[in-house]
Order: C-alpha cells, then sequence, then structure tokens
C-alpha cells in the first residue's frame, strides 16, 4: 500500500495504536483501580512508551533497534509527557473537563511534536 511509504502516515499508525494502549491502561488504573488521574496517565504513558518504541523502530523508521536507541527513545517522550501532563492538568483542574477525556485531547497537541524529536533520535 502506497500510503504506508510514508513515515509520518506510519507514525500516526502507531500513535493510534500506541494511543489506544495508553488508553485501556489509563482507564484501568483511573476508572476500575480508582487511582488519582495523574498517576494512572504517567504509569500509563511510561507503559505505552515501550510498545511505541518497538513499533517505531520496525514499523514506522524501519531502523534496527539498539539499546542506545532504546535508552535515548525516553528523550523523545520527555516533551511528550511534560506537554500532555501540563496540558490533561489544565484541562481537568483548571476548566473543569472529564478525566476520561482529557488525555485524549492532550494528544493533539503532543503529536507533531513528538514525531520530529523521535525521527531525528531512531533515524541517526
Amino acid at each position: 500500500m502506497k500510503l504506508l511509504n510514508n513515515e509520518f502516515i506510519r507514525f500516526i499508525i502507531v500513535g493510534g495504536l500506541n494511543t489506544a494502549n495508553y488508553y485501556i491502561v489509563y482507564v484501568i488504573l483511573y476508572n476500575l483501580l480508582d487511582w488519582y488521574y495523574l498517576i494512572s496517565h504517567i504509569i500509563a504513558f511510561f507503559i505505552s512508551m515501550v510498545l511505541s518504541f518497538f513499533l517505531n523502530v520496525y514499523f514506522t523508521y524501519r531502523v534496527r533497534p539498539t539499546l542506545s536507541k532504546f535508552l535515548q527513545f525516553p528523550l523523545t517522550q520527555l516533551v511528550n509527557v511534560t506537554v500532555s501532563s501540563l496540558l490533561t492538568y489544565l484541562f481537568v483542574d483548571h476548566l473543569g473537563w472529564n478525566g476520561n477525556i482529557a488525555p485524549i485531547a492532550a494528544v493533539f497537541f503532543t503529536v507533531p511534536i513528538t514525531f520530529l524529536i523521535t525521527s531525528k533520535i531512531l533515524k541517526k
């Protein structure tokens, strides 16, 4: 499929899968286990980050995974987790949004930034 020859499209697909993974973990922690929303958000984020690394090296960028890349990959997510956590906090505590919706809305702000940072690290 020609569409899959575009790295950004593959990144979006991986992001969709990763977001679904994140959200499932988040909902389990937040709703079923009744954990605080920011704790649920951060734990779900870090679990999904490991999956994201492997999906991105094998599918998005089609590069060989290395220990060095794996150890640098969290740097790509540092901006993501910082911005998404801040936005989630602002949406819930200051705008009164539902804790189930806020993290999904934050994703729309973080995707383009994360794509640029991730491609720089994984394509070295």
